[in-house]
């Protein structure tokens, strides 16, 4: 296996050779019919709007061959070390079984995928009982909400998860236990949480995978102290409290939790939503049946992932496209536009996703690079992002690169008609409008009119936001963030850059320890 650095590939160098693409000359029904791949449940991948043609395509499928990203996707699922920098396996797809049908990974001498089955049923059986009252509160009280303490990973993907699973399940008339997330240290995220929640019929779940976070231990702090204020008759607030962490951790034998579900070094937080970080927490708010199938999604698109052929392999090539915007065309963000008000923090959780990911300067052995690695990423609901950023998408001066997500059914099951056309058809009419709005641009002698177009784009879409078809969009961009890392010869499974701050903020709140630096920005903050 060799890993190389991007500029050092044939592939590249003929990849720059090739001429820009002007989207009016190839915008045409047939392309936009032919230019589709499926990424798991009804997904499906469209790159029309991208502008590679035959000759592109070409040189991106032989980048993917010279890089050897499949064959290092297999050596990451057979449980070879892929974070050189930690001296890690990165095993993540495990949480939702292996893609390597028959293949066993032994690490720490435990076979992980039976681990992490293990603790997924455990998660079920134990969600299970609770959604039944068959565990309640101390004070006897079934658990009507549940509070996920944690932040990072613990935060953004597991929150992004129940937001976009909520509206599906109460359109299918699913019971749910409300989810709520506390994640800043900033006393006030916690204080709008708790102020207006029934102390007695609330579930709280820790989630720290070293069991020392600072912000999550503080904020576990906060909760203990606003139960004890409550001076409740019988009131135990170990039978309030769960953990996820390592089976090593100070939480894992903790008397203030009633029960610990563990996750290990091997799954990374931006990577966890499958693992009981997610699971936890999902299957108390919907229950074991939702989250299978969420996890069958994952494990879908897992599979479409080990296509040889990047032009069936819709994680890849969406990989290969991005690099090619990025290091050829020097287009440094990206916008992701999810047509769904379900994804309102689906961006969020992909700036953690992609930007902790990719967001490298160095190669796998710590050497400097010469070539831009990970985009900058953003993104809104439409249309809400129509009337915010849109205005410098279309007439701006730089170009950035669009991800379109959108669905034929809302997820509710509730729609209106008014001239004409439901709510959902009129999102779908303005989802259709972007895409060729941005490509094709309009010409007008009054230049604050005039649309410069050949701004490119790409589609995902399915038939409706279902816990399948989200665990195969979470596993898509998770995928596609683990190729690019290949392709450009990076570690994408560290994330040494949230560390120095965390260091300086322990040295302040220790006195600065004589740093002038320090201390002088103490003296108008602190």
């Amino acid at each position: 296996m060799k890993f190389i650095d991007l500029d050092k590939t044939e592939s590249f160098a003929a990849l720059q050779a090739l001429f820009p693409v002007e989207l009016r000359t190839i915008l045409n029904e047939q392309r936009i019919r032919s230019s589709q791949i499926p990424l798991g449940g009804d997904l499906i991948y469209n790159y029309s709007a991208m502008p590679v043609e035959e000759e592109h395509l070409k040189v991106l499928c032989d980048l993917a061959e010279e890089q050897e990203v499949i064959e290092k996707y297999k050596e990451l699922l057979s449980g070879q070390v892929m974070n050189p920098g930690e001296n890690r396996l990165v095993l993540h797809q495990l949480t939702r079984k292996n893609a390597l049908k028959d293949n066993i990974v032994i690490a720490d001498s435990t076979d992980k995928e039976a681990f992490y089955s293990q603790q997924l049923e455990k998660v079920y059986e134990f969600a299970s009982k609770v959604r039944e009252k068959k565990i309640v509160g101390s004070t006897g009280k079934p658990f009507t909400t549940v509070v996920q303490i944690g932040i990072g990973g613990s935060d953004l993907g597991p929150r992004a998860m129940y937001l976009a699973m909520e509206g599906w399940a109460q359109g299918e008339g699913i019971e749910t236990i409300d989810a709520r997330f506390i994640s800043n240290v900033d006393p006030d995220d916690a204080k709008q949480v708790l102020q207006d929640a029934d102390i007695e019929s609330t579930l709280f779940i820790l989630v720290s995978k070293s069991g020392t976070t600072q912000e999550t231990l503080t904020n576990f702090e906060l909760v203990k102290k606003t139960m004890e204020e409550k001076r409740i008759a019988g009131f135990d607030s170990s039978r309030h409290l769960v953990a996820v962490t390592s089976n090593t951790s100070p939480l894992a034998s903790s008397d203030d939790v009633m029960d610990a579900f563990y996750i290990d070094d091997y799954i990374g937080g931006r990577y966890s939503s499958t693992s009981a970080v997610g699971a936890l927490v999902l299957s108390l708010a919907f229950g074991k049946e939702v989250v299978s199938q969420f996890l069958e999604g994952a494990h879908e698109a897992d599979i479409r992932a080990l296509e040889t052929d990047p032009l069936k392999n819709g994680a890849l090539l969406d990989a290969l496209i991005g690099v090619y915007l990025r290091n050829v065309l020097n287009m440094p963000t990206t916008a992701i536009l999810p047509y769904s008000q379900a994804l309102s923090r689906f961006p969020a959780h992909l700036q953690q996703l992609d930007m902790e990911s990719n967001g490298k300067s160095v190669n796998r052995e710590g050497k400097s690079i010469h070539y831009p690695t990970g985009p900058i990423i953003f993104g809104e609901p439409g249309t809400n992002g129509q009337h915010s950023f849109y205005q410098l998408l279309h007439q701006g001066t730089d170009s950035i690169p669009l991800q379109f997500i959108g669905f034929k059914e809302n997820q509710r099951k509730y729609d209106i008609e008014t001239e004409g056309s439901t709510s959902q058809d009129k999102l779908l009419a303005n989802l259709i409008a972007q895409i060729v709005a941005f490509a094709l641009g309009k010409e007008d002698e009054n230049g604050n009119k005039r649309f410069s177009g050949n701004r490119f784009s790409s589609l995902i879409y399915g038939s409706r936001l279902t816990p399948k078809n989200l665990g195969a969009l979470l596993a898509h961009y998770e995928n596609k963030v683990m190729f690019q890392g290949f392709i450009w010869n990076i570690n994408s499974f560290d994330q040494e850059g949230v560390q120095l701050g965390k260091v300086l903020a322990k040295k302040v709140l220790s006195g600065a320890q004589g740093d002038t630096i320090l201390r002088s920005f103490m003296k108008i903050l602190l």
